[in-house]
């Protein structure tokens, strides 16, 4: 999911969020994968802002699935 510009001190900010998980029933994140999708996301001029630790309900049985919010900054084009 992609966010809107955000104004701060003039300058303009978007933002995007990606979700990351594990297979749908357990598993933990892979450090592989997260460190692909910031290189992926460092080549398009996204920077890091947060990552947050989420449990997601899987689509089958009761238990959730361990992955991570991983928000992106970057100064909007004019």
């Amino acid at each position: 999911m992609e966010g809107g510009p955000c104004e701060a001190g003039g300058m303009a900010f978007e933002y995007k969020v990606v979700e990351l998980r594990e297979g749908l029933i357990g598993g933990k994140m892979s450090g592989d994968k997260l460190e692909k999708t910031l290189n992926d996301h460092a080549r398009h001029g996204w920077q890091l802002k947060a990552i947050t630790a989420i449990e997601v309900k899987g689509r089958i049985g009761p238990g959730g699935v361990e992955g991570v919010l991983v928000t992106f900054e970057r100064a909007r084009s004019s």
